[in-house]
């Protein structure tokens, strides 16, 4: 992976044209500079990291007159410049009449993000720019978000928990402090008793050696004084200490009672939100089979065919958890989750890999790659629906 240094700041609203041909930069960037200040171009094959680097663009676009070189130099960015994950890109490709189906496809399906006829040149000149714009619009907005609703649904379903757990917590404690009470009753009983006995030993003169008894009555009021006065007193004063203890978990759980309603509200609400999950693969089948298991389960999904879409994909949305198969063309599933682990802004979403092997040093390497989690083909839906709950409920764990 290459690094250049930067030597210059990051510049909003910056625009870089790769091209293979300086004519073909040199008019693209006529039609671009009157509207905005900083458009660079990069023409040199060898400079495709460094230019990047230097330039930090937050729109490309891609002038070259053949989807496939297009394509090409895209793979080639993704590769060998980490520093384009580490910030929202948006491509723009210009194509030619003959080729502009496949790149309406590709755009539909997020590879790229817009597309413009440009040869031969149309009338409507200003398409280009105007493309530009909607794409800068669509960067700020996503300065502007919060939290995902995923993120949002997994809390609000562990705030749920909170009235299972107090309410569990004060019974466990109301009778714990019951059975304190009644231990103390208990002994209170008990040491009547062994009082009783013990003035009945001396009064019957079973203790000879030990003490003389001259007044059997007056032995006998003075244990019952005793037990009145000393331990009963004791042991009462002891019991009416638990009673406040009582009345606080009472009074706790009605003044919790508001909050836990608001709680049972978000609760409610968060039924209503999917989760996202990005599914890698470039199985139709596989994809076709995850999409009727994960919507059927409430989630809400994103595809991927390779590794390199995947990044893309990442730079227009944030998905809740990632399931990234590892054998992909392009980019695998183990770079593609390095790249992604790399960036801050993604290290923190939880990658299940899909894997077909289950040897030991596949396993290790997804998990040294970042991987939460793996499941091996063919896996129980089961065991992957439960993998994929605990993943999301650790994720949003502090």
């Amino acid at each position: 992976m290459l690094h250049v240094k930067n030597t210059s700041s990051a510049t909003t609203e910056t625009i870089m044209i790769a091209s293979d041909n300086t004519a073909d930069a040199a008019q693209v960037k006529g039609l671009l500079h009157t509207e905005f200040q900083h458009v660079h171009i990069s023409t040199a094959p060898d400079a495709v990291p460094g230019d990047f680097v230097r330039y930090r663009p937050n729109v490309l676009v891609l002038a070259f007159d053949s989807l496939e070189k297009s394509e090409h130099y895209y793979l080639e960015l993704y590769r060998l410049c980490e520093e384009v994950h580490q910030q929202p890109l948006r491509t723009v490709i210009l194509c030619n009449r003959h080729e502009i189906g496949r790149v309406y496809e590709l755009c539909k399906k997020k590879y790229f993000d817009d597309y413009i006829l440009f040869w031969p040149m149309t009338e409507d000149s200003s398409r280009l720019a105007m493309s530009i714009h909607h794409l800068f619009h669509d960067l700020a907005a996503i300065k502007t978000q919060g939290a995902s609703m995923g993120e949002f649904y997994t809390h609000a379903r562990h705030l749920a928990e909170l009235e299972k757990t107090l309410n569990r917590q004060i019974v466990q404690g109301s009778q714990r402090i019951e059975v304190t009470s009644q231990a103390i009753v208990h002994a209170s009983q008990a040491v009547g008793a062994a009082l009783d006995g013990f003035s009945r030993r001396l009064i019957s003169g079973a203790l000879p050696d030990t003490v003389e008894v001259q007044s059997a009555e007056g032995m006998e009021n003075e244990m019952n004084r005793l037990k009145r006065e000393e331990v009963q007193a004791q042991l009462s004063a002891a019991v009416e200490t638990t009673q406040p203890l009582k009345q606080w978990a009472e009074n706790l759980q009605q003044e919790c009672e508001p909050y836990l309603k608001s709680a049972r509200v978000l609760n409610a609400l968060a039924e209503s939100i999917k989760p996202t999950i990005l599914v890698v693969d470039d199985d139709e089948i596989q994809r076709i089979i995850l999409n009727k298991l994960l919507t059927a389960r409430n989630y809400s999904l994103l595809f991927a065919r390779d590794g390199v879409e995947a990044l893309n994909v990442l730079q227009n949305k944030h998905p809740d958890l990632i399931l990234m198969d590892i054998m992909m063309p392009n980019m695998n599933g183990m770079e593609a989750t390095r790249q992604l682990k790399s960036n801050p802004e993604f290290a923190e979403i939880p990658v299940i890999m899909i894997t077909g092997k289950s040897e030991g040093e596949v396993v290790m390497d997804c998990l040294k790659a970042g991987a939460v989690d793996f499941v091996v083909k063919p896996y129980e839906h089961a065991t992957l629906l439960a993998k994929i709950d605990l993943a999301l409920k650790v994720a949003v764990l502090p």
